[in-house]
């Protein structure tokens, strides 16, 4: 049989035009990779390593415990809400062994938020991490009673997978705090499931049956599960490992979270699959990075623009010892070129671009590591058809014109959980096949590269991190000042854009509230990185004859003034 034609002039050279997937679940990975590769590091946790035969054995051991002391039955969801650490990785794939749906769950979401996942999810237990038991601990023991709540928590603590190696290294106390004593019925100590030797069932789960469920928001403004397979996952966990050319022999520094698809599918899943080892850090520090580039001879690093920006401006970085990076990767908004060019003349590296969404398990296009763009979304990887359309006739932009981005291909997911209307508006059908709608609008270039040109969902990318305006309207509408408000994106040279709240106070609270007053209350309410950083207080909101509030108004004046203030 002859060989597929290459999808475009500029594909990588040696990769096929077709990826054939595993039929297997995303667990089988783990128990390949540990009879492979037994005592070769997995996870090197600030320099203290998981090798994958013990990862598959602590996987195995948390499985049994959330079989038969937390009662977890095949397809139940069971939310992950800690910090990246080896804890993270294991719980995620003791789920997985254990025949349920890992929800993972932003470290940063605060009661309310993780009311609505639970309550929509139907979870009823969750993995935490002991410094975010305060935020959690209010939803347990609520299930039995008819609300929202959960019956099992098994609680983590992070120095548990500390060790000597760490000697020296500064890190925060809430990472190096011990275990704290757990009273509360329905707490579980990590150590304790560990310890109870619970084997679990048979591993029934496939490829096409349901895997991963992270949550993404939108125009509505409450959080939609997007249901992902087992095959869904595996395409941008193995499809990502191809695209680079990464081998068991690759070094991944994991920085970005593992909560957000980009960080699961290129700095876990990934790496589990083909055998690599992972550098990995709870929270971001620039110093520490190079440290540990230098010290684990890490050869592969994905990051956002923003966390690029940091790590150029540390002093000293010119003397620090980049030698072993052979790739830098990322996404999530555009590089800007002079850091772009500032990293390359570092390390002699281009900052490979790529896109994707939450919908599709990360990257749907990348650029060719042999031949990238800047700030450019790349070209559509394996067996993704992207296309371009108009967006209110729904039919085929003319060459070089700019369209909306739609795409068909084995990572999109089956849908929105429990969610049939969102399910319908967000998917078209072209020529007998279902097509995502992403609501970017982009552009393709004379040789097939797709450039993002604006965004038809109402949404801010602040540092990577996408804020819907809906969502957190909804919220501040809790807060008793708050009469009405329209939240924006606004220029921030730092974070790119960031969120801006005009605020029409109820006539009693005129006056006696003040712009720190929301934010303090937003930051109590809220994951921080939706917390607005403006707020601008007006005696009202434009609206249309129907009563609607007019935000693209605003959206305009505001990015007239943004461009005003920056040209000089």
């Amino acid at each position: 049989m002859a060989p597929r034609p290459l999808p475009h002039p500029h594909w990588p050279p040696g990769l096929p035009a077709h990826l054939t997937l595993p039929q297997t679940s995303l667990f089988y990975n783990a128990e390949v990779s540990a009879r492979r590769f037994p005592d070769k590091p997995f996870i090197l946790y600030y320099g203290t390593p998981l090798t994958f035969a013990d990862f598959h054995a602590q996987a195995e051991r948390l499985a049994g415990y959330l079989q038969r002391h937390c009662g977890v039955q095949s397809g139940e969801r069971v939310l992950l809400y800690l910090q990246n650490s080896p804890q993270w990785v294991l719980a995620y794939y003791a789920i997985l062994r254990a025949n349920a749906v890992v929800v993972p769950v932003n470290p940063m979401n605060k009661t309310d938020e993780l009311e609505h996942l639970i309550h929509d999810s139907g979870a009823r237990v969750a993995f935490a991490a002991q410094d975010l038991l305060p935020v959690l601990q209010p939803l347990l023991g609520r299930a039995t009673t008819g609300a929202n709540g959960l019956d099992h928590v098994v609680v983590a603590t992070y120095s548990d997978y500390l060790g000597p190696e760490t000697a020296g290294l500064p890190l925060p106390d809430w990472l190096t705090a011990p275990a704290i004593p757990l009273a509360q019925p329905g707490l579980h100590a990590w150590q304790q499931a560990l310890a109870t030797d619970a084997r679990p069932g048979p591993h029934t789960r496939g490829p096409d049956d349901l895997c991963v469920l992270p949550y993404t928001s939108g125009t509505t403004g409450q959080p939609k599960g997007c249901m992902h397979t087992h095959r869904s996952v595996a395409a941008t966990a193995v499809g990502g490992m191809q695209w680079f050319g990464r081998t068991q022999d690759a070094v991944l520094l994991s920085v970005l979270p593992f909560f957000h698809v980009t960080g699961m599918a290129s700095g876990m899943n990934g790496p589990l699959y083909v055998g690599a080892t992972i550098v990995l850090m709870s929270r971001w520090d620039r110093a520490l990075a190079a440290r540990l580039i230098a010290q684990h001879r890490v050869t592969n690093w994905q990051a956002i623009s923003t966390m690029v920006v940091d790590f150029l401006a540390q002093p000293g970085i010119e003397q620090a010892d980049l030698s072993s990076l052979q790739g830098i990767r990322g996404g999530g908004a555009a590089m800007p070129e002079a850091v772009a060019q500032r990293l390359k003349a570092l390390t002699g590296l281009d900052y490979v671009e790529g896109y994707g969404m939450s919908e599709t398990m990360a990257a749907t296009h990348i650029n060719p590591p042999h031949r990238p763009k800047p700030q450019c979304l790349g070209i559509p990887v394996f067996d993704v058809d992207a296309r371009l359309i108009d967006p209110q006739t729904l039919q085929p932009v003319p060459a070089g014109e700019t369209g909306e981005i739609v795409v068909h291909g084995p990572q999109v997911m089956l849908g929105y959980w429990r969610n049939e209307a969102a399910t319908r508006e967000a998917f078209i059908e072209l020529e007998g096949r279902p097509y995502l709608r992403t609501g970017d609008l982009a552009r393709v270039d004379d040789e097939g590269y797709f450039f993002m040109v604006d965004r038809l969902k109402r949404m801010v990318n602040a540092s990577g991190f996408k804020v819907w305006p809906a969502e957190v309207e909804a919220m501040l509408y809790h807060h008793p000042a708050i009469h009405e408000v329209c939240v924006i994106g606004a220029r921030d040279a730092r974070r790119g854009e960031t969120v801006k709240a005009f605020v029409v106070c109820r006539p009693e609270h005129r006056g006696t509230v003040n712009e720190a007053d929301i934010i303090r209350w937003a930051h109590d309410h809220m994951a921080a990185y939706k917390v607005p950083r403006i707020v601008e207080f007006v005696e009202q909101l434009p609206k249309s004859g129907s009563g609607k509030i007019l935000w693209r108004q605003l959206q305009e004046e505001q990015d007239r003034l943004d461009r005003a203030i920056s040209t000089p």
